[in-house]
């Protein structure tokens, strides 16, 4: 007999006692005829399907901390530099969308920009097609929070040395860009067995603002509630994607951004006259601003030129019109007694 089938016994009477317990317990309440809390209404079809969706959605795979692949001797000794492993956009062109359509694969842990802020730093800040300066920033964030959580882990190592004082150079620097921390979060973060876990705690938080970085998508120029959900066949399999196309609709609401326009006129004249063609209903400008100035101008010479035609020939009208309202003729009576002398005269 093995040793389990020895304790048999005492684990069913164990069990039977626990469970005699916690009925006894909930026969106070009125078990089993009392069904409990009220139970949770049915939820809308639609609501359910939504979050089934989003369920089924794959999770954007990123690492932390970053993968280290170093391909120089520099790199190899000093470590590479923190890379970001962002959601790529793919970019297309078609005649029945248009020239800045792009879509990216749709994943469950994506974020992206809020449209008020979305909006803003398109109209505002004029960072419409060239997206480089926010991805720059991100970056810039995203190596300035790998280096401080290497910091925190050092100053973390540095505790545990009790032969080392952090208040002392050059230590005494790196306690005074970690401590500000322990003192934000001491009263709120309780230790554990005596130790301070404020550090571990802060760099846990560091990891989580640093990796949702690689989630960040920027949907210049359009907004991301523009984003229509389809699924496309990539790489032989059916992905569900998100795609931005045809019209932002910044585009519509207000003013293209005039470079974008002279680039249009200038070097890409097969966009701005698809523009013209499929949003000619549309009272949109596409051309740059000086061409429409200088279209205006035209309009106004032209209408000042016809302005002068018109007057030169109504003043040499009037000027006809008033000699010969000042022609002193005969007067009509005399001619007509002159005229009948004349008659008679001749019979």
């Amino acid at each position: 007999m093995s040793l389990d089938e020895k304790f048999a016994s005492v684990r069913t009477a164990f069990y039977n006692l626990v469970g005699n317990f916690f009925k006894g317990i909930a026969g106070l309440f009125g078990y089993p005829t009392n069904p409990g809390m009220p139970a949770m209404t049915e939820i809308p079809r639609d609501q359910y399907a939504r979050s089934s969706f989003i369920e089924s959605l794959p999770i954007h795979p990123t690492s932390w901390p970053p993968i280290q692949r170093p391909e120089t001797w520099f790199e190899m000794i000093f470590g590479p530099t923190p890379k970001l492993e962002s959601v790529p956009r793919y970019i297309y062109e078609s005649k029945e969308e248009g020239f800045y359509n792009f879509y990216i694969e749709n994943y469950k842990n994506i974020y992206f920009l809020p449209d008020w802020l979305s909006t803003f730093i398109q109209v505002k800040l004029n960072i419409c097609l060239d997206i480089s300066v926010l991805e720059t920033i991100r970056e810039v964030v995203f190596i300035g929070l790998v280096v401080y959580s290497q910091i925190l882990i050092l100053r973390i190592s540095l505790s545990w040395f009790i032969y080392i004082n952090p208040y002392t150079v050059p230590w005494c620097y790196i306690a005074a860009a970690v401590d500000w921390t322990e003192d934000l979060l001491q009263g709120i973060v309780p230790s554990i067995l005596g130790v301070n876990i404020t550090g571990s705690i802060f760099l846990g938080m560091l990891g989580v603002l640093a990796d949702s970085l690689n989630h960040l998508v920027f949907t210049m120029p359009f907004l991301p509630s523009e984003g229509e959900e389809t699924k496309l066949l990539l790489n032989e399999q059916m992905r569900n994607v998100l795609v931005f196309h045809y019209l932002p609709i910044l585009w519509y609401r207000h003013p293209i951004p005039n470079d974008i326009r002279e680039f249009w006129y200038k070097e890409r004249p097969d966009i701005l006259e698809y523009m013209e063609k499929a949003y000619q209903d549309l009272d949109i400008e596409f051309l740059p601003d000086d061409i429409l100035t200088k279209l205006d101008q035209g309009k106004l010479t032209s209408l000042v030129s016809t302005s002068s035609i018109d007057l030169n020939s109504n003043f040499h009208y009037f000027n006809s019109t008033e000699l010969l309202s000042n022609v002193n003729f005969p007067s009509t009576d005399l001619f007509v007694t002159q005229l009948n002398h004349f008659m008679d005269y001749f019979i």
